[in-house]
């Protein structure tokens, strides 16, 4: 045998075939999503949909929804089966970086009878084989060892289900003469809104600990106006008479941080740090979250980097810091995400810290997204330790957001204090719109931080107010000391963002309804100055920081004493009553009065306004289905 130099032909051959590998990679790093609705006629199934192309699948979930991310452009046989119903495939398009989407129907399968008479089917005789059909009248086999503990999860049993919400108890009244100051933390957070819709499409109704009011109602945008030029914020208020107790008054008070333009937005330093843990696996965890991704991936801009750190058993680096102009290589890297093993949080938020600070740029974004469901239980595993790492870390200058996902384990607590912790926000994603709605369309307000640590303290009046109670934020209130302590944590705030607060007045001359308190023994109660003639209702005060800031700065506006009638408040005002009163509802609070379900959807129906983005027509439906579920 000759073993010579290769022949030219067989260099050839080699070159080829490089090329031709190359064009191969080059076309597989071209990634799509397929995404759609599998319909079983009203009969709850969970259907499994593979692309046959890749052999990549994934679960319908309670409404039919499933999303498959990280598919090479080209086509592929979609198939869905589930167990009692006919098979059915259909051709599928992918295109690079796009989303195809379909809808498919499965009919039942039909049941096989072997003897209409007797219950018992008869014995087969030896040698014969038996085929029976799945139908719906029959139970597929159980499923055993952790699938079956994620089935009987998604399927909602409450013996498995090990969702942890922190306790709520409402805000009571207060009376003006020995509690004046109501002082309470900003909150940009959306979470609760969107996981309050997941319980709801399920047709059940949340827990309620897991309904925060002023999530509810900071959900939507509202028509403030952009602060005055060299202005952190425009102040916002107005009075009304209450929806739901005709002797008390509503009082709605409105930040707005100025928006900026797209083009102003400056370079963005993310590290992604990812749950790829075992307890991931289900369709609207991992799977969501990649698609969720390659949403962001599409508004990248050259000057932004973007790494990814994953965690499970042990940290580890998915993808080193990379430009934005390298979509398809950050692309692969989602792709081959996959989940397993054990969740040590606190290995991945290290590395993640490390990583961000390393490549951070003075004047940019930087910041750690963290995605999980919130279940971690290998190293540091309880909240307190967790959020002491967070603040130990957020003194680098990196700010954090958390993204919550899945169902059945989800960790509401200890998600909220890591993201209050690490000077960031928390948003829950249970769509692939809401990833879109946090990521892409409110890009600004949730990664640009204008101001941090920013504090409000309302001072009421005693001569025309009595008592008060704040509607929400029951985890954000603060002593009136800490208004003015610039070392005391508080809420941050993104380009364009708004917060909303809400406040029930009882005015002077009105019973507080609230426990009696005895007069004092040794001092008299203190009387109102000449200040208290003013006319005015009360004063709204605010603290915040620069993002790089140590001490705060202080903004004042008063309320005057002139309240609207309800029917003639603004839209935003009733709108955003409407909410408050869908958040007592759900929560059964006992500030409800006699506020009905009907009540609440009149009061929204007639607030709507322009909803350009169809967000508040969307919570008349939830409003409506909530009127009909269950807890």
């Amino acid at each position: 045998m000759h073993r010579g130099k290769p022949s030219k032909l067989f260099e050839l051959l080699v070159i080829m075939a490089l090329v031709l590998g190359i064009r191969a990679l080059s076309s597989a790093d071209a990634l799509g999503t397929i995404e759609g609705t599998i319909r079983t006629g009203g009969a709850p199934a969970s259907v499994t949909v593979v692309c046959g192309t890749v052999s990549r699948s994934a679960r319908t979930d309670s409404s039919g929804h499933f999303s498959i991310g990280g598919l090479p452009a080209g086509s592929c046989t979609l198939t869905a089966s589930a167990s009692g119903f006919t098979a059915q495939a259909s051709r599928v398009t992918i295109t690079a970086g796009g989303a195809a989407t379909i809808s498919m129907a499965l009919s039942a399968s039909a049941p096989v009878t072997k003897d209409p008479v007797k219950a018992e089917p008869k014995a087969d005789k030896p040698g014969n084989t038996r085929v029976m059909s799945p139908s719906p009248a029959m139970a597929p086999p159980p499923p055993v060892g952790r699938m079956a503990k994620q089935a009987l999860i998604m399927d909602g049993d409450p013996a498995h289900n090990t969702e942890a919400y922190a306790r709520i108890d409402d805000n009571p009244f207060h009376r003006v003469a020995t509690a004046p100051l109501s002082t309470f933390s900003a909150d940009v957070d959306t979470a609760s809104y969107s996981n309050t819709r997941r319980f709801l499409r399920d047709g059940k109704l949340p827990p309620k600990d897991a309904v925060r009011i002023e999530e509810l109602i900071n959900y939507f945008t509202y028509d403030y106006p952009q602060p005055a030029k060299g202005e952190p914020f425009s102040i916002t208020t107005e009075v009304t008479a209450s929806p739901w107790n005709a002797k008390l008054q509503l009082v709605r008070i409105g930040l707005k941080a100025p928006a900026i333009d797209d083009a102003q937005v400056p370079a963005r330093n993310l590290v992604f740090l990812l749950d790829v843990s075992g307890s991931m696996s289900d369709a609207n965890k991992l799977p969501l979250l990649k698609q969720a991704m390659n949403l962001l991936v599409n508004q990248l801009r050259p000057q932004d980097k973007i790494a990814i750190v994953t965690y499970a058993g042990n940290a580890g680096l998915a993808l080193p810091a990379t430009s934005g102009r390298e979509k398809d290589t950050i692309r692969n890297a989602i792709f081959r995400l996959e989940p397993g093993g054990s969740t040590n949080g606190a290995a991945g938020i290290q590395l993640a810290y490390d990583l961000a600070e390393k490549n951070s740029t003075k004047g940019a974004i930087n910041r750690v997204i963290l995605a999980t469901d919130g279940d971690f239980n290998v190293g540091t595993t309880s909240e307190g330790d967790l959020s002491r790492l967070i603040e130990k870390e957020r003194e680098r200058g990196v700010f954090l957001t958390v993204l919550g996902f899945g169902m059945g384990n989800t960790k509401d607590s200890t998600m909220e204090k890591l993201a209050d912790r690490g000077n960031g926000n928390y948003a829950y994603i249970d769509t692939i719109d809401e990833a879109r709605k946090v990521l892409v369309k409110e890009a600004g307000a949730t990664l640009v931080t204008v101001a941090k640590d920013v504090k409000l303290q309302v001072e009421f009046n005693p001569a025309l107010v009595a008592g008060y109670r704040l509607l929400g934020y029951e985890n954000r209130l603060l002593k009136d000391e800490d208004f003015n302590d610039d070392k005391k944590d508080a809420g941050e705030i993104g380009a364009g963002h708004a917060v909303t607060a809400l406040y029930e007045i009882v005015p002077a001359g009105v019973p507080v309804p609230a426990a009696k308190v005895d007069d004092l023994k040794y001092q008299t109660k203190p009387a109102p100055n000449a200040s208290a003639g003013s006319g005015e209702l009360l004063t709204v005060k605010v603290r915040y920081k620069a993002p790089d800031g140590k001490t705060s700065k202080l903004l004042s506006r008063p309320l005057a004493n002139q309240p609207t009638e309800l029917a003639k408040a603004s839209a935003d005002l009733r709108w955003a009553a409407a909410i408050a009163g869908f958040g007592m509802m759900l929560r059964e609070s006992p500030h409800r009065g006699n506020l009905t379900w009907k009540q609440v959807e009149v009061m929204a129906q007639g607030a709507l306004g322009k909803d350009t983005e169809g967000y508040r027509a969307e919570a008349v439906k939830m409003i409506t289905a909530a009127s009909k579920a269950t807890r």
